[in-house]
């Protein structure tokens, strides 16, 4: 390996304790919500010796790993159905027994998916832990999943937007 070269990481430096924070997490997504693998890794601080570009670009693979990794017995409490990927489908794949479940689970949570099996995120992306959840555990606020529309909107309904008549 050359120098200008960092090493290739397709797992977390400690997945252990990557997968408890990724599901720590999932867990607050709520019903009729969901997330994707790269919302969520907006939240989590690049781990020690991991650069924050390189972060950018692990995180959501790394976020996908904790997916796949959650522990049969634990699927109630962990809500690995409300992570989807960055284009609002379901990443599993298609027709397996796997994304059926995950597409039934969040048709059941009134999840509503369009003619190419996406969701609207303008209507069901979650906006994240509040900030005081964030503040004690160390983690960020997470990237908007909804159009800059869609956000002006909810600004001028939550009564933080000044109006000027």
């Amino acid at each position: 390996m050359t120098d200008n070269k960092r090493p290739s990481m397709f797992n977390a430096p400690d997945p252990i304790a990557f997968n408890e924070l990724v599901w720590e997490i999932v867990r607050q997504i709520p019903r009729g919500k969901v997330s994707t693998y790269g919302q969520i890794a907006s939240m989590i601080p690049p781990p020690d010796g991991v650069l924050p570009p390189d972060f950018a670009k692990l995180g959501p693979r790394w976020v996908g790993n904790a997916m796949n990794a959650v522990p049969k017995h634990e699927e109630e409490s962990i809500p690995w159905q409300r992570v989807i990927n960055s284009k609002g489908g379901i990443s599993l794949p298609a027709g397996s027994d796997d994304a059926l479940k995950q597409h039934r689970r969040l048709i059941e949570e009134g999840i509503a998916f369009n003619a190419k099996d996406l969701v609207d995120f303008d209507l069901v992306a979650w906006d994240g832990p509040d900030t005081d959840w964030l503040t004690e555990r160390g983690l960020f606020a997470p990237r908007s999943l909804k159009s800059a529309a869609a956000q002006a909107a909810k600004d001028d309904s939550d009564g933080s937007q000044l109006t000027l008549f």
